[in-house]
C-alpha cells in the first residue's frame, strides 16, 4: 500500500484592497512560494523569536555578554572562508541607501554608487501599497520599464545605460516583523522578511543571472548565528525550490544588534556559501545596547545621541572588530550610514555636511572598510574619493588582516568608557526627532529628512529607548539653572512643547491633515509604559493604515 500523498502547502491570502497592476507581483505561483516558505520556517523564526526573549531576560540579571564558548571552535579554525565574491559585489566601495519607490528607484540606480541597498525594511513604511509596489518597481528596473516625472517640477528621469547602473542588493524586513496583509489558512501573518525575499527572489532571480548579477541581500536585525542559520536554510530551499544554482544568492549581515557583535564569525561561518560581508549599522547597534542594557544600571546609561560618534571606544571596538573579522575570513567589511543630507539652497548646510561625511568615511577606508554607505546621491562623490584615495584601482583591501586589532568582549560593552552625558537638549531632541519621523512613518514614508539628518525608524528606536532608558535611570541634569530628574511627568512636558511648536510651525490646517497627535501618543506610550516594546514599529505597525 502506497504512503498518502502529502499535504497541499497552505496557501495563503491576500487581506487588502487591488493596487495598480499587482498581479504582476502577486501571481498564484509566487504567492504559493510564499506559502511554501511560511509553512517551512514560520515555525523556525517563531522559536527563535522566543530565544531573543530568553536571551535578553539573561542580559537583565547578568549585565554582561561574552563571546559564545560552544562555538570557540568555529573562531579558532582558520581554514575556512566565505565563498568567493561574485563579480557584481567586488568593488563595493560606495553603497546608496534608500526606499524603493518609484522616483528613488531611478536616482538610486543612476547615482553613480556601485551598490544599491533597495531598502524594503527601516527606510520604507511597510504599506501594503509600499510593498507590493516597491517589488513592482525593481521588476520595471530590471525589464528598463521604469522612468519617472516629478509632478512639480516636471523633469524626467530614465534609467541610464546598464553599464552604469548601481548594483542591487535588497534589504527585507526583520525577523520580527508579520505582514498583515498575507495570512495563511489559520489566519496567521506571514512574516514580513519571507514576503519580501520571496516575492523577490521568485520574480527577479533568473532576470538577474540573465544580466549577469544576481539575487543579493540585507539581512537585519539578526541577533545571533541561529537567525543567520535559518536564512541559509530558506536560501538553500528556495535555490533549489525554483531551480537556481546553490550559492547563487549572496547575503551581507548588518551587525546591528549588540548580541550579533560577539557572533560575527559564527553568522559568517553560517553563511560561508552565500555569505558576501557584513555591515556596521550604527544606529540600530546604539539601539539595540540601550535596549539590550537598558536596566542595567548607570554605567550603560547613553549620553544624548549626537555625543555618540563613531570614535567613541566601544563603538572603535566593534568597528575594527567586524573589519578583522570580516577579512580574516575573505568578506567585505562596509561601513555605517552618513546621515547628513546636504542641502541646494543653503550652501552652510551643505559646507557642514560634506565635511562631516568627508571625515567618517576617510575614517572608515582608512580602518580598512571596503566600502561605506550615503543616503543621498550628492554624497556620493564625496564618498567615492575618500575610498578611492586608499583603494585606487583595488576593489576592496581585504589584504588588510589587521591583526593589530584586539577586543575584549568587555570592550564592547564599555559604554562609561565614553566621556558624555544626557542633556536636557538631548532629551528635547529625542521628544522631537521621534515625533516627527513617527508621523512621517504613520503616512507611509520611512526615510525622513529631520534637522539636515536623513532618518530611518532606527532613528525613532533610539529616541524612545533614551527616554526610558533615562527615566528608569533616574538621570539628572543641569537646566536653567538648577537640577532636573528625567521624569515620565518632564517627558510629557516636553512633549507637550514639542506638539505646540510643530502646530505653530505647519499651521492649523496641515497639523489637522497630519498624524502629529498619533506619533506624539505613540511615541509617549513606548517611552513610558513600563513594559518596554521590543520594537517601536510593532504598535506602530496596526495604526498604520493602508
Amino acid at each position: 500500500m502506497s504512503a498518502p500523498a502529502p499535504p497541499p502547502p497552505a496557501a495563503v491570502v491576500v487581506d487588502a484592497e487591488p493596487l495598480p497592476r499587482q498581479e504582476e507581483v502577486l501571481t498564484d505561483a509566487a504567492l504559493a512560494f510564499v506559502a511554501e516558505l511560511h509553512r517551512r520556517f514560520t515555525p523556525r523564526r517563531d522559536e527563535l523569536l522566543a530565544r531573543r526573549a530568553e536571551r535578553r531576560a539573561e542580559i537583565a540579571r547578568t549585565a554582561t555578554l561574552d563571546f559564545l564558548p560552544e562555538t570557540a571552535a568555529i573562531r579558532a579554525d582558520d581554514s575556512w572562508r566565505v565563498a568567493p565574491a561574485p563579480a557584481a559585489l567586488n568593488d563595493r566601495r560606495v553603497e546608496i541607501t534608500g526606499p524603493t519607490d518609484r522616483r528613488m528607484t531611478v536616482n538610486a540606480l543612476n547615482s553613480g554608487a556601485r551598490i544599491w541597498l533597495a531598502d524594503f525594511e527601516d527606510a520604507s513604511s511597510p504599506t501594503w501599497e509600499n510593498v507590493v509596489l516597491g517589488q513592482l518597481n525593481l521588476i520595471d528596473a530590471y525589464t528598463r520599464n521604469i522612468d519617472f516625472t516629478d509632478p512639480v517640477s516636471g523633469k524626467s528621469y530614465a534609467l541610464r545605460p546598464a553599464g552604469e547602473l548601481a548594483t542591487v542588493v535588497m534589504r527585507p524586513r526583520g525577523w520580527h516583523l508579520d505582514e498583515r496583509h498575507l495570512v495563511d489558512a489559520d489566519g496567521r501573518r506571514v512574516p514580513g522578511a519571507l514576503v519580501d525575499f520571496g516575492l523577490y527572489f521568485f520574480h527577479n532571480a533568473r532576470r538577474l543571472l540573465d544580466l549577469g548579477k544576481g539575487p543579493y541581500f540585507y539581512l537585519p536585525k539578526t541577533e545571533s548565528h541561529l537567525e543567520a542559520r535559518l536564512w541559509n536554510e530558506v536560501f538553500v530551499f528556495a535555490q533549489d525550490h525554483l531551480g537556481i544554482p546553490q550559492g547563487t544568492i549572496r547575503a551581507t549581515v548588518l551587525i546591528e544588534t549588540i548580541t550579533a557583535a560577539y557572533e560575527m564569525e559564527e553568522i559568517l561561518y553560517e553563511l560561508r556559501d552565500h555569505a558576501s560581508g557584513l555591515n556596521a549599522g550604527r544606529w540600530d547597534y546604539l539601539f539595540s545596547i540601550v535596549k539590550n542594557f537598558r536596566d542595567a544600571g548607570a554605567r550603560f546609561v547613553l549620553p544624548d545621541r549626537n555625543a555618540v560618534t563613531m570614535t567613541a571606544p566601544f563603538m572603535r571596538a566593534y568597528t575594527e572588530l567586524l573589519v578583522r573579522t570580516c577579512h580574516r575570513r575573505g568578506a567585505h567589511a562596509i561601513g555605517g550610514m552618513a546621515a547628513f543630507i546636504p542641502s541646494r539652497r543653503d550652501a552652510e548646510v551643505n559646507k557642514v555636511a560634506f565635511e562631516k561625511v568627508r571625515a567618517d568615511k576617510d575614517r572608515e577606508a582608512n580602518d580598512g572598510f571596503d566600502g561605506s554607505w550615503v543616503a543621498h546621491p550628492d554624497l556620493v562623490p564625496i564618498a567615492m574619493e575618500s575610498f578611492d584615495r586608499v583603494l585606487g584601482d583595488r576593489p576592496h583591501q581585504k589584504d588588510r588582516l589587521r591583526e593589530d586589532v584586539h577586543v575584549t568582549a568587555a570592550d564592547l560593552i564599555a559604554i562609561d568608557s565614553l566621556d558624555a552625558r544626557p542633556t536636557y537638549d538631548g532629551l528635547v531632541n529625542a521628544v522631537q526627532v521621534g515625533i516627527r519621523y513617527i508621523e512621517a512613518w504613520l503616512r507611509g514614508l520611512g526615510a525622513v529628512a529631520i534637522f539636515h539628518l536623513m532618518e530611518d525608524a532606527a532613528t525613532a528606536e533610539i529616541s524612545r529607548s533614551q527616554i526610558w532608558q533615562w527615566i528608569n535611570a533616574g538621570v539628572e541634569f543641569e537646566h536653567d539653572g538648577t537640577t532636573v530628574k528625567v521624569t515620565p511627568q518632564l517627558a510629557r512636558q516636553v512633549a507637550a512643547g514639542v506638539l505646540d511648536g510643530i502646530r505653530e510651525e505647519t499651521g492649523e490646517q496641515a497639523f489637522a491633515a497630519g498624524h502629529w497627535q498619533q506619533a506624539h501618543d505613540l511615541l509617549l506610550k513606548v517611552a513610558l509604559d513600563e513594559d518596554y516594546a521590543d520594537f517601536l514599529t510593532l504598535p506602530a505597525y496596526e495604526r498604520l493604515e493602508g
